[in-house]
């Protein structure tokens, strides 16, 4: 395992297994390799969404793992370089929020804890982190208070209203303090504003304190070591133990600590699990240090060569209708984009076109297409080489077989009618080769991972978004040689993120683009059921393809140099990310958020609003909340902190116990930062979990007619977008029937008033303390909800979808609430795309 929590065996509570990730189960046997993240979210089906969670907690279940360190939604993808964000689901909040929280459910459905990560603006690879990158200090993600809400936090709001379990706090500073140890994120966001129940653990070695980051909310250290990997020496462990003792972590705290973690296992049911040795059969059946059957038991400690079984090789793939092979195949899939699809080019016929007695000639070109030196000649695949099916870093796992692009798709053609070669190389390929065909397929990637890695001068961020080994020149290269200038050129693309298609897509030999994003292990069957239609293409872009870096701001580049002691990074963009950058700054795309072809034909019709609830400018009053649990927080005898008689103590292992007593002191009492013991104001902005339930409620049902106007099967997706009213103004908003603050309990707005919204009394008034006010900036429109419809040739599907309080509200910094507009009219939108939207209706 990745990590292993030591048991608590006097009250009989076990270790606990955490591995990561995303992907599958990093560093296991017999696991599934499944699409990335950023294919999931292409997929744009919530129903493959809970499923692939389902599955990946299937196998951690089979796998012995407590706690799956994933899915991650931080990086939300501001920066379209950055190197992780092919382990989330796209570049905006939304699309983000409902990917993880069903990604989440699926987890947690199978009683393992699931872990929403990286909380929060986890954005690039750069800086993240003192050691990787040889600074004193890590880089600060600097951010304004709405922007935090309304973009990057909002995906997590939406992770703990689904319940999980886990939040792991990122490496970066954010508004300069590091964010495991700053308490408005933690304490006064994550906490208290978002309710959330469960506990807050590190990333690895992201601790960057002792008492400062269990005050700010840090509830697990992982992986216990402080600032060195496996040096044994832990910022709390024997040294968390001293300050509970000399008063400097109030005994509370602790208690919050523990019940947390012990709360969330009870609430996944693990209790009912088999207890690991000695005391039961159960407990990770798999070792991430060694693929041998018999293997140390105490890796990492040089004091003890005691072996055992710590592999068992237990096959967790799944197999009949269980078998996740097949969903894997179904959700790269379906996660594929169609970006082009000249005179309807595509799908292609496996007998070829028929068009003559001479045999169809087909090349296959590009190192993308083959299998290089296999899919695990990297270690965490941080290399680019064959076909690209998966980033690199803690994201990615041990491929157990890749279905490459040369494999399925030499197969694939019908070999009395076709002939199929191939040249698996980005160079060397004889032009006459490219002029003897009449189809050619060239494959192109992209790659980008974890700051830990590199490959060649990619230090986890991608420097550009062109492709990568040289691809442009080969795609160029075929497109022009095929058939002499008379053959057709289908462009195939695996990629971390956006890329720069600008050099050779308007070539008239293009006649076809796919976006296969980052398949998994069945990549070449996936792309084969496209390329022949077996499946509709039904993949849309979690993300804009501009025509340009720069297209997507000034701000949105990576922080690659900086002079700075602490480097800074300012997301000064605001709201204004990806496509919503584009709609402000009126700049074409050349592929929009939301796009993608099919091989059928749509209509949209009917669009009906209705309205549900009347405006109102607040949720309703904070929900009263049940009492904590109480406990006896007097601070036990310092002789109880002492190890064990005869406790044999293991070189580089943390401990919690004391060698000695003699330096515990209690005078003068520890004096905690200003506010830390002070009764703090509740945010009226929370109340439950993801925040005020109020602001879940729907408001206004959408619904709306898709018709199949084609002759095939296909499958749709209906996007709703807002567009907020105009002459909003922010001010402070007073309900004289309420006492409660506003503030939350760490504010970091200067203005305060009391808010509340009472139901039978809907009337606000101006605070008249506070005599300025401002126009609030709304982007052109944002998503705020989908949905993926199958729809027959000739069949009308009704589609209803609702949008609730928060969808219609902004976050005031003014009033530390969210806020909608109650004068001014609503625009809803529906269409295909952020710019294909027919249907508009008021509200």
């Amino acid at each position: 395992m990745l990590s292993r929590s030591g048991p608590a065996s006097s009250v009989g509570f076990p270790s606990l297994c955490l591995q990561d990730g995303p992907l599958g189960i990093r560093f296991a046997d017999n696991i599934s390799a499944f699409p990335a993240g950023v294919t999931v979210g292409a997929t744009w089906s919530r129903d493959l969404m809970y499923k692939r969670g389902f599955a990946l907690g299937k196998e951690a279940r089979l796998k012995g793992v407590n706690i799956l360190l994933g899915p991650a939604m931080g990086p939300i993808g501001v920066l379209p370089a950055g190197g992780r964000n092919w382990e989330g689901f796209g570049s905006d909040p939304v699309l983000q929020g409902v990917a993880a929280a069903e990604t989440i459910r699926g987890v947690q459905d199978n009683g393992v804890m699931a872990t929403a990560k990286h909380y929060v603006l986890n954005e690039q690879e750069h800086f993240r982190q003192e050691g990787e990158w040889g600074i004193p200090i890590a880089m600060s993600s600097n951010i304004d208070d709405r922007s935090l809400r309304e973009v990057y936090v909002w995906p997590f709001a939406e992770s703990v209203r689904a319940g999980v379990a886990s939040v792991m706090c990122a490496y970066q500073m954010v508004n300069n303090s590091y964010a495991c140890q700053n308490s408005l994120i933690l304490n006064g966001i994550l906490k208290d504003e978002l309710g959330f129940q469960g506990f807050v653990q590190s990333d690895w070695l992201a601790q960057r304190s002792g008492v400062a980051s269990a005050l700010a909310g840090l509830d697990v250290s992982m992986p216990g070591d402080g600032l060195g990997w496996a040096d044994g020496i832990s910022l709390w462990g024997h040294h968390l133990t001293q300050a509970v003792l000399n008063t400097s972590v109030p005994m509370d705290r602790l208690n919050d600590m523990a019940t947390r973690v012990v709360a969330s296992w009870y609430q996944l049911k693990q209790d009912s699990w088999a207890k690991p040795p000695p005391d039961g059969d159960g407990g990770p059946n798999f070792s991430s240090w060694t693929h041998d059957r018999i293997g140390r038991l105490h890796q990492g400690s040089p004091d003890d060569d005691a072996k055992g079984v710590v592999n068992q090789y237990i096959n967790v793939q799944g197999e009949g209708d269980d078998a996740h092979g097949p969903l894997a195949r179904e959700i790269a899939a379906e996660g594929t984009i169609l970006l082009k699809n000249e005179n309807g080019f595509l799908p292609l016929s496996r007998d070829g076109p028929g068009l003559s007695d001479e045999k169809y000639r087909i090349g296959i070109y590009g190192e993308d297409a083959g299998a290089g030196d296999g899919p695990n000649a990297c270690a965490d695949r941080a290399c680019n080489q064959g076909t690209l099916a998966s980033g690199w870093g803690s994201g990615a796992v041990d491929f157990p077989y890749l279905i490459t692009p040369w494999k399925a798709l030499s197969r694939a053609f019908n070999n009395k009618s076709t002939t199929v070669s191939g040249y698996l190389t980005n160079d060397r390929t004889p032009p006459e080769d490219m002029r003897d065909k009449d189809l050619c397929l060239v494959f192109a990637n992209a790659d980008s991972g974890e700051g830990f890695a590199s490959w060649k001068d990619i230090r986890g961020d991608r420097n550009d978004l062109i492709l990568q080994k040289g691809t442009d020149s080969l795609v160029s290269q075929v497109a022009t040689e095929c058939g002499a200038g008379n053959g057709s050129t289908v462009v195939v693309i695996h990629s971390v993120g956006p890329v720069i298609v600008e050099s050779w897509i308007d070539l008239p030999g293009v006649k076809a683009v796919l976006l296969a994003n980052l398949p998994g292990e069945e990549s070449g069957n996936a792309l084969a059921d496209i390329l022949f239609g077996d499946v509709d293409a039904s993949g849309r872009l979690p993300y804009t393809m501009g025509k340009n870096l720069t297209d997507y701001g000034p701000e949105a580049g990576i922080l690659y140099k900086s002079d700075d002691v602490i480097p800074q990074k300012d997301f000064s963009h605001g709201l204004y990310i990806d496509y919503r950058y584009f709609d402000a700054h009126n700049l074409t795309p050349r592929y929009e958020f939301g796009y993608g072809l099919s091989y059928t034909t749509f209509n949209l019709s009917n669009l009906i609003l209705r309205p549900l609830k009347s405006k109102t400018p607040l949720p309703s009053p904070r929900p009263k909340e049940n009492s904590p649990p109480w406990y006896n927080t007097t601070i036990p005898n310092v002789e109880c902190a002492l190890f064990p008689e005869k406790f044999r103590v293991l070189t580089k292992y943390i401990y919690p116990y004391l060698s000695s007593v003699d330096d515990i002191k209690r005078e003068p009492p520890y004096e905690y930062p200003k506010g830390y013991d002070e009764a703090q104001p509740p945010s009226p902005a929370g109340g439950g979990e993801g925040g005020n339930p109020s602001l879940f409620e729907p408001f206004v049902t959408v619904s709306v007619t898709v018709s199949n106007t084609g002759t095939r099967v296909g499958k749709e997706v209906v996007q709703v977008y807002v567009s907020f009213p105009e002459n909003v103004l922010d001010e402070p908003i007073l309900d004289n029937n309420s006492s409660s603050s506003s503030n939350s309990n760490n504010n970091n707005s200067s203005d305060s008033s009391s808010i509340s919204n009472s139901p039978n009394n809907n009337s606000t008034t101006t605070n008249p303390s506070h005599n300025s006010t401002r126009t609030v900036d709304f982007p052109l429109r944002v998503l705020r909800n989908f949905n993926k419809v199958e729809v027959q040739p000739g069949q009308n599907v009704t589609v209803s979808l609702p949008l609730t309080r928060k969808d219609l509200s902004y976050w005031s910094a003014v009033n530390q609430n969210w806020v909608m507009p109650v004068s001014g009219k609503f625009q809803v939108w529906v269409g295909r795309s952020s710019r294909d939207l027919p249907l508009m209706a008021e509200y």
